[in-house]
């Protein structure tokens, strides 16, 4: 069996800076999966991330992010990171 844990953390953005702060997310690293929700709680965009993407595989994702961003005022990142 592994040691591994997945720790939880949610933030609140505003659309326009979704982007920005996934960015961030993902330079802190050890990213399981990020969660995209909307005030209301409901989940408009999950994205499963593992150590191996990068760059062009992120492109389709980064498109998507900004179509949320701008149908979204405020909306809330659930991040999920793996502890060893």
């Amino acid at each position: 069996m592994s040691d591994e844990r997945v720790q939880t953390s949610e933030f609140r953005v505003r659309g326009e800076h979704l982007i920005t702060r996934i960015k961030e997310i993902l330079h802190e690293g050890n990213v399981r999966r990020i969660i995209i929700k909307n005030d209301e709680g409901k989940t408009l965009l999950e994205i499963p991330l593992t150590l191996g993407v990068v760059g062009a595989v992120l492109a389709p994702v980064w498109a998507a992010l900004g179509a949320v961003a701008a149908l979204a005022a405020d909306l809330r990142i659930v991040v999920e990171k793996v502890e060893s």
